[in-house]
């Protein structure tokens, strides 16, 4: 199934925002895609964060299973001093100039985790970046990316956390003892990647900033293709007033989980299928993207 050329209409259900085990997700990329049907969903996208290195095996086990798989990235970005997500849907994913740039971000992000861990310790927590990717119980693909998440499985397990959210409250939020954050690159500059690479891009989960009026920036300044408006961490109000936003940029308003998969028994953001937009949406960031 061609994610590019199959017809998109409002009977479908779409989950545009998950990630597998290529970043900091649970599954692998073709588990994903199982469940996705397992749930009734029609499609999804991949979205790992700032690697499309699962993109080629949920397309393959998408055609095998009839689930449409719509190609993309979550690429990290620093705003007004927050940390800023920006999605980029239908891109080739085998563009040589976007795996250059993704593979730059990785290194920023390899090197965030070492601070991280340089914070735990010093608090005490006698924790070691070769411990966390051990947890992983595999190796890990220099086109992966290790991220909090992963280092907050290590918390818990080591009995400093009761369970991802817990860890991520105690050590990891912003603003918490062992958050760290090193430069990195504008919205507007990964909506260009995203472009460049034949993609629509997409403001991600506004709701997680706390700071609409920088939304806006963003938006004015990068000039997306879409605001995710439905987010599974985004209550009715937040989702009536990006949808608002979205009308007042002209926008396409698009939705996911977020879904990362279960770890300690916990389904971390939401589970796959919770937040889902119709193939109405899935048609016109098709169209945005010019394909």
């Amino acid at each position: 199934m061609d994610p590019m050329t199959i017809k998109y209409d409002a009977s479908q259900r779409f989950d545009l925002h998950t990630h597998s085990r290529a970043s900091d997700g649970m599954n692998t990329p073709a588990e994903n895609v199982k469940l996705a049907q397992e749930k009734g969903v029609s499609g999804l996208g991949v979205t790992d964060h700032d690697t499309v290195a699962g993109v080629k095996e949920a397309v393959e086990e998408g055609a095998r299973r009839g689930i449409a798989v719509i190609p993309g990235v979550e690429i990290s970005t620093r705003a007004g001093g927050k940390d800023i997500h920006v999605l980029g849907y239908f891109l080739d994913a085998e563009d040589p100039v976007l795996l250059q740039r993704l593979a730059g971000l990785r290194e920023t992000r390899e090197a965030r985790n070492g601070q991280i861990i340089q914070k735990l310790q010093g608090l005490g927590i006698p924790i070691s970046l070769e411990e966390v990717i051990a947890g992983l119980g595999r190796q890990l693909r220099p086109d992966e990316s290790l991220g909090r998440p992963h280092i907050a499985d290590a918390l818990v397990r080591k009995g400093y956390a009761a369970d991802m959210r817990d860890a991520f409250d105690r050590y990891l939020a912003e603003g918490k003892p062992g958050y760290a954050s090193l430069p990195r690159i504008a919205p507007e500059e990964a909506m260009l990647w995203i472009r460049e690479a034949g993609g629509a891009p997409v403001l991600a989960h506004p709701g997680l900033y706390g700071d609409d009026a920088l939304v806006s920036e963003i938006l004015e300044r990068g000039r997306p293709a879409g605001i995710e408006v439905y987010h599974s961490d985004h209550g009715p109000e937040e989702e009536q007033r990006y949808l608002a936003l979205a009308e007042h940029y002209g926008l396409i308003p698009t939705g996911g989980s977020d879904y990362h998969g279960v770890r300690q028994g916990v389904v971390f953001h939401g589970d796959l299928g919770g937040r889902c937009v119709t193939g109405e949406i899935v048609e016109r960031l098709r169209k945005a993207a010019g394909k």
